[in-house]
């Protein structure tokens, strides 16, 4: 088998034994302690499974295997001990979440059968784990798929937002991370539901029906349930819920910031959408005393000095390139929008318009704004 298999005991006879005795059927390491085996694990290679005996100077087993947990959740963990003491194998188990509990002497058949077993569970955490990582690479897939479909406006939305929130997020040294990504790019998703001409309204600013104003109050709830019960997106389900939150109205989790910053991004998108200038819209925001996270809208200020280095170009289809922002929307003859305006080209939105340009006459050309080289436009 190719995974690794890592022996820690204060002993060197014995890791020796344990070498001689399993390396023609496992890929067996060891370490003379718990220090070594902790620098070990800290290292390049990856362990299925960590054996370490209990009782061991500077550090007993549990305390290691506990460590172990923390640095390698999936590695499949063992004990081995001469004491078979009852309330020592059930600490080893609550505190170090063990798999097996094996006493001295421990046969080559006892501790070929634990190997193969602690393999197998290591080999099904993987499986599982790859599994859950298809999954939701997937319904994340299908989910911008469908909104880019169902709803160009709302999907050029959440892809302008998704621009605003990073250029926030990298002024305030808030990491960029998947969940803050996915939260932005989805934010919109519960406006599937919207009429198209409720979300032009908003984007032109037009007064909204009571009736539209609640249907459109409504998505960030309506795109928290069609996000929590996918697996590993329960906190940006909660993330979407929350984006129209004001600052002042709750406390906010730190894991939930991004909410703080969707709200940001979203009215910042809706102001410019009808035409205010960017130093016009700062001057409203900063007005609304107790809406957003006064350190937020200090570093979209300066995310808004920055220079976004663009130059403006007009392109067909067959010239799109990943990085670009669409100035104006790509229509058909029939004025069928097909992708919306501000929206940035991705790989997956290329694909979709030469696709498109298969059954629609695309109005061409069309105004993009392409990213400077680094020497400048």
């Amino acid at each position: 088998m190719s995974e690794k298999i890592l022996f820690v005991d204060d002993e060197a006879p014995l890791l020796d034994s344990f070498r001689h005795m399993l390396h023609r059927r496992f890929d067996v390491y060891t370490a003379l302690g718990p220090v070594q085996g902790l620098k070990i694990l800290q290292g390049p290679e990856t362990f299925a499974v960590v054996v370490s005996d209990l009782k061991m100077p500077s550090m007993d087993g549990i305390t290691f295997l506990g460590r172990v947990r923390e640095l390698s959740p999936d590695t499949i963990r063992m004990m081995l001990t001469g004491f078979a003491d009852v309330q020592v194998a059930m600490s080893a188990v609550n505190e170090g979440q063990v798999f097996r509990f094996l006493t001295k002497p421990c046969s080559r058949e006892t501790m070929t059968m634990a190997l193969e077993a602690g393999l197998e569970q290591y080999q099904l955490v993987m499986a599982e784990r790859e599994l859950l990582r298809g999954t939701l690479r997937g319904s994340v897939q299908v989910l911008t798929e469908a909104l880019s479909l169902a709803n160009p406006e709302a999907y050029g939305r959440a892809g302008r937002i998704k621009t605003l929130v990073h250029s926030i997020a990298k002024t305030a040294a808030i990491p960029i991370t998947w969940e803050l990504d996915l939260a932005a790019m989805l934010s919109h998703i519960g406006c599937m539901a919207l009429p198209r001409a409720v979300l032009h309204k908003i984007a032109s600013g037009q007064a909204l029906t009571p009736e539209e104003q609640r249907l459109y109050d409504s998505h960030p709830t309506v795109g928290a349930g069609l996000l929590q019960h996918i697996p590993r997106l329960e906190q940006v389900a909660e993330v979407i819920g929350r984006q129209h939150e004001r600052h002042d109205a709750s406390p906010c989790p730190e894991k939930l910031r991004v909410a703080r910053l969707l709200k940001i991004a979203t009215d910042y998108d809706m102001l410019e959408g009808r035409g205010m200038a960017p130093e016009e819209i700062l001057e409203r925001l900063r007005q609304d005393t107790g809406a957003y996270e006064p350190t937020l809208l200090q570093a979209l200020g300066q995310a808004l000095g920055q220079d976004p280095g663009y130059a403006l170009r007009r392109v067909g289809i067959a010239d799109l390139a990943e990085g670009m922002v669409l100035e104006e929307g790509i229509m058909s003859e029939q004025g069928l929008l097909l992708l919306a305006q501000g929206t940035e080209v991705t790989a997956e939105a290329i694909q979709r318009m030469l696709k498109a340009a298969q059954s629609f006459q695309v109005v061409e050309p069309f105004a993009v704004r392409v990213p400077c080289p680094p020497g400048g436009c």
